[in-house]
């Protein structure tokens, strides 16, 4: 049998009762009772399962966990990015070494009215993991008279709690945050950002994830994605069914990668003999299996040249780092009744090529 005195309350336990000056280093989850209020569960140790950890990841993780040490307040990091980008996967690189560093981990995975107050008598250095904040936290509607979830937690993140803690929070979509949080390094030091992988990082992970039979198929994968957005998930899936023997057609129509979202295009017509002429942000299907049209003009007002192409006949380029089409595949067309002069001198330009360039995210931190 147990005793255990907390203020005048006495409580009986069994021998089964184990009691730490700390918790030892290792990964919680928070978890509440309406009769006994919050406690932590022992959770599945954070562990990466992936052999090998692409880009910078690592590099980070050291960043933020030096940071952490030196820093003699609570430390903030943002992940932020799309789902299948590798949030998750640094924050179980950053977790798994802060557990070898002796730094617990506590998951919050769910939003319940008073849970900054608890986690505020955790009286020693924790990492706090809220994973995909936007929905657990931001999305969460407060009953009338309570505070809004996200405001609740600011005071927490100020740093006046006990403790000094690393607080991290992986989301999708940073526009739920709340603006407190968004451009406040004082509350959250860092924003860690993660897009799409680029062609060079995509080629580096295909070679190691494809069979070397099947390494003939890499340059049509990149090719590929750069039409489309694929994340390492799409990456994983489509290099295990080539793996399997499929082909790269075949597994594209067969995975869970379908044409949802409206995938925007800067498009370039290239002369051998004059300045090129440009459309931006142009909606084009690259599933559709007939000729689009795009038209140009000369003066950004005036559409006097259009040109005809099938999706079938592009080819992605190393080094322009595009999709692009011969110019003796392309169909051109000019608009006679609407200026002769201007037409005339249009007609003069010899076609060379024409680009297909996706349009990314823009970059959401400043460049020096």
């Amino acid at each position: 049998m147990k005793a255990i005195k907390i203020g005048t309350k006495v409580e009986i336990y069994n021998d089964a009762v184990v009691t730490y000056n700390e918790l030892p280093a290792r990964s919680y989850i928070v978890r509440f009772e309406k009769m006994t209020g919050f406690y932590l569960e022992e959770y599945p140790d954070i562990q990466v399962k992936e052999d090998k950890v692409y880009g910078e990841r690592l590099k980070k993780v050291q960043k933020v966990l030096h940071s952490y040490e030196k820093f003699d307040r609570n430390l903030g990091v943002i992940l932020s990015g799309y789902k299948g980008i590798g949030k998750s996967m640094f924050a179980r690189l950053l977790s798994e070494a802060a557990v070898k560093n002796g730094i617990p981990i506590i998951v919050v995975d769910q939003y319940i009215p008073g849970i900054a107050s608890y986690i505020e008598t955790i009286d020693q250095n924790v990492m706090v993991l809220f994973d995909e904040f936007d929905k657990t936290f931001a999305d969460v509607k407060p009953v009338e008279g309570e505070v809004e979830p996200q405001a609740a937690l600011l005071g927490l993140f100020d740093g006046i709690a006990q403790g000094k803690k690393l607080f991290v929070i992986t989301c999708n979509d940073i526009r739920k945050l709340n603006e407190f949080i968004v451009n406040r390094p004082g509350r959250f030091h860092y924003h860690f950002r993660f897009d799409y992988p680029s062609a060079d990082e995509i080629r580096t992970y295909l070679s190691d994830q494809l069979e070397s039979a099947h390494h003939n198929v890499i340059d049509s994968i990149v090719s590929f994605s750069r039409k489309v957005d694929l994340n390492y998930d799409c990456l994983r899936a489509i290099a295990f069914e080539v793996n399997n023997g499929e082909s790269l057609r075949n597994a594209i129509e067969d995975l869970n990668i379908v044409n949802l979202a409206e995938e925007r295009y800067n498009l370039t017509i290239h002369f051998k003999n004059g300045a090129p002429m440009y459309v931006g942000n142009r909606n084009i299907d690259f599933f559709q299996d007939e000729e689009i049209s795009v038209c140009f003009s000369e003066d950004d007002y005036h559409e006097i040249l259009t040109v005809g192409f099938w999706i079938a006949d592009s080819e992605y380029d190393m080094k322009s780092n595009c999709s692009v089409i011969a110019g003796e595949k392309l169909k051109i067309t000019y608009d006679e009744e609407y200026d002769d002069e201007l037409v005339k001198k249009v007609k003069k330009l010899l076609v060379d090529h024409f680009e297909i360039r996706k349009v990314r995210e823009k970059s959401l931190h400043y460049a020096l």
